[in-house]
C-alpha cells in the first residue's frame, strides 16, 4: 500500500516557532497528530520526547507542569544531576547519548530508557541479573563511524548480543537522518531495517526516529518515539 506523501503532514517546526513553551508545545503536539492522522495512525501510540539539554531544571518543571513526562537528555553528567534534583516525579528518562563504557553503569542507574545502544561492549556494560532497562539499538546511516551506531550489515549480530544479556529489554532501532539525505527517504530506511528484524526479535517493532525539523516524514515512516527539542524547548540558553 502507498504511504501517504510528506506535503500531507508538513512539520509544524518548519514554521515560525512560538516565543512561549506553552504555545510551542502545543504547535509541535498538533503536529505529531497532523502527521498521525496523515499516516492513518492514532497520534497516542507515539511518544514525543522532550530534548531538554543545556536547558535549566526549571524549564523541566515548566514542562511538567504542561503535561510532559518524557525527557530527554544526551550528556551524562547533566542527565545524573537533573535526575537527582528531581527524583521522585514521575518522569520518564530518556538518555539518547552516546555512553562511554566506563559510565554505563551509572547512566543505567537513572535511565529509564537508552536509545544509543552501539556495540557489544557496551551491551555488556548494561546488562545486569537484578533488574531491566528500555533500549533501543542505534542505526548510523552514514559512512562516519563517528557519528555512532551500528552498522546495518553488523544488526543481526548486535541485536542477537542484546537479545541474549540479561537486564536490557530491546524496544525497537534508533537512528538519525544524515544531513544532506531527503529524511523521510532515510527514515524508511530504518523501518525496513526493523521488519526484516520482526522474525529475530519480534517484541521489538519501536522506531525511535524523528528531531525538530523531520518528525513529521518520521511519523509517516513509522516512528514511535519523536526526540524533539529545539522545537519545544526553544533555543539553548547561552553559556
Amino acid at each position: 500500500m502507498a504511504l501517504p506523501d510528506a506535503a500531507a503532514a508538513e512539520p509544524a517546526s518548519s514554521m515560525t516557532q512560538p516565543s512561549d513553551l506553552a504555545s510551542r508545545l502545543q504547535t509541535v503536539r498538533g503536529g505529531v497528530a497532523d502527521a498521525a492522522r496523515a499516516a492513518g495512525r492514532d497520534p497516542a501510540d507515539i511518544t514525543t520526547i522532550a530534548i531538554t539539554k543545556f536547558h535549566p531544571v526549571s524549564l523541566i518543571e515548566e514542562l511538567y507542569a504542561l503535561g510532559v513526562r518524557n525527557l530527554g537528555e544526551n550528556r551524562h553528567q547533566e542527565a545524573q544531576a537533573k535526575a537527582a534534583e528531581l527524583a521522585g516525579q514521575d518522569l520518564v528518562w530518556h538518555f539518547v547519548g552516546q555512553i562511554q563504557g566506563k559510565k554505563a553503569r551509572q547512566v543505567r542507574a537513572y535511565a529509564n530508557v537508552i536509545h544509543s545502544i552501539d556495540r557489544e561492549s557496551l551491551v555488556t556494560a548494561l546488562g545486569s541479573e537484578d533488574s531491566s532497562v528500555d533500549c533501543f539499538i542505534q542505526v548510523n546511516l552514514t559512512d562516519d563511524a563517528a557519528r555512532g551506531g551500528v552498522d546495518p550489515a553488523n544488526l543481526t549480530a548486535l541485536v542477537d548480543n542484546v537479545l541474549a544479556t540479561p537486564g536490557l529489554r530491546l524496544l525497537g532501532l534508533m537512528a538519525v537522518a544524515p544531513l544532506g539525505v531527503e529524511p523521510r527517504r532515510a527514515f524508511a530506511h530504518v523501518r525496513e531495517l526493523s521488519e526484516r528484524l520482526r522474525g529475530q526479535a519480534p517484541a521489538a517493532t519501536a522506531l525511535s526516529m524523528g528531531m525538530s525539523q523531520d518528525y513529521a516524514a518520521a511519523v509517516l515512516e513509522g516512528a514511535t518515539h519523536l526526540r524533539i527539542g529545539t522545537a519545544i524547548t526553544g533555543n539553548r540558553p547561552v553559556l
